[in-house]
């Protein structure tokens, strides 16, 4: 579809009183949905067949259960969308092993095709991370009870996703199936609801005494999540990021210019080393300079791109070995007006390495840091605290 935009999308979900389904609609809007009718499934759990005809019935479960139809409208949107997009990434993914079908990791892959997708359409930024972490953890319920500590995993995904809207995610995707396990899905689904409302977390993420409590659970396993930590950080790190011209130099020059910086461009530059080129010598220089900053108790702020949850994981952890407080400061623009300040910078970064990046842009989460900065166009609403 030329031009699709977020009412297109909103249009598709089915409304009262008929609650009409339009797959054919829906498939056609993007060929990674057409690509779904292709890609098969393990018969075992999968009777139905492949993920196209799984996705339809999944869709089908969900608007008729009674308590998705029950949700306020954009709750309803949010979730119907998820469904749509959930298994986008088997299809890249799949494999057979032992004569066995098996798409291991296409959960998290569907969260970042999905969100690119999304992107491209422009939907509001806290609607589509939300329906991206739906997506990305939406097996969770299938299984969490079995886990050796369900309560202590309902916590960290309260902080993840919306619990109660991911159980009703499951439950249609279970029921989206022909196998003889889906009574048992279905009622491991229940069962992980439960473990949310025990925790006090169905609905809303587990209330940590502070910042530091709740940045030392996701840590430490052995952190008890009604422990108040003492807060007493020996400086802040604020860590950029954001695609390369998502205006990342010119936050810092507009709000923290007095802060010293260890910018992985600047060191690009000084060293000599194209950002297509194998960048463990710049990262390595990087860290030296953080840690003169952090030696000394002093507040800096480490600017690179960090648009992966692994990239960000190395100077987030560097920064807590030394005792800081961490920041990150999150920068988005529309894609048409990223590419022009890409274009616009000194230093154009070439398309080949921003589309990587945009495939796997992830944006931080919050329970990543002590505190998220989220700076959004602004037609995007904010992400959720």
């Amino acid at each position: 579809m030329a031009h699709l935009s977020f009412p297109d999308l909103l249009a598709l979900v089915p409304q009262a009183p008929d609650w009409r389904l339009d797959w054919g609609g829906i498939q056609a809007l993007w060929p990674e949905l057409q690509a779904l009718d292709a890609c098969p499934q393990d018969p075992i759990h999968h009777g139905e067949g492949d993920v196209g005809i799984h996705t339809c019935m999944v869709l089908e479960a969900l608007i008729a259960d009674p308590d998705w139809r029950a949700l306020p409208g954009a709750e309803r949107e949010l979730l119907f969308w998820a469904a749509v997009l959930h298994d986008v990434g088997k299809p890249g993914t799949t494999v057979t092993e032992d004569g066995r079908i098996k798409a291991p990791g296409h959960s998290r892959r569907g969260s970042l095709m999905a969100r690119r997708l999304l992107r491209e359409v422009e939907v509001p930024f806290a609607w589509r991370e939300a329906l991206c972490g739906i997506i990305s953890y939406h097996q969770v319920p299938f299984w969490l009870i079995e886990r050796d500590d369900p309560a202590r995993e309902a916590i960290k995904l309260s902080w993840r996703c919306r619990p109660d809207l991911l159980c009703l995610h499951a439950r249609a995707d279970a029921r989206g199936r022909i196998a003889q396990d889906v009574p048992g899905i279905v009622t491991n689904t229940d069962l992980a609801r439960e473990t949310f409302v025990e925790e006090g977390c169905l609905t809303a993420p587990f209330g940590f005494a502070n910042d530091e409590s709740r940045v030392a659970f996701f840590e430490r396993e052995d952190r008890d999540p009604h422990f108040a930590a003492w807060e007493d950080p020996r400086c802040t790190v604020t860590l950029l990021s954001g695609l390369p011209g998502s205006g990342k130099d010119t936050w810092i020059a507009a709000h923290m210019p007095d802060h010293p910086v260890v910018s992985l461009d600047a060191l690009r530059d000084e060293m000599g080393v194209s950002p297509t080129a194998n960048q463990g010598a710049v990262i390595d220089a990087a860290r030296e300079r953080a840690k003169v900053h952090l030696r000394a108790g002093r507040d800096f702020v480490w600017n690179a791109t960090n648009v992966s949850r692994q990239v960000r994981a190395k100077p987030l952890s560097l920064a807590r070995a030394y005792g800081a407080r961490v920041e990150i400061v999150y920068l988005e623009v529309p894609p048409k007006r990223l590419g022009r300040q890409n274009r616009d910078r000194e230093a154009v970064v070439p398309q080949t390495v921003l589309d990587t990046l945009v495939r796997k842009l992830e944006p931080p989460e919050a329970w990543e840091a002590h505190k998220i900065h989220y700076v959004l166009p602004e037609a995007a609403t904010a992400a959720p605290a």
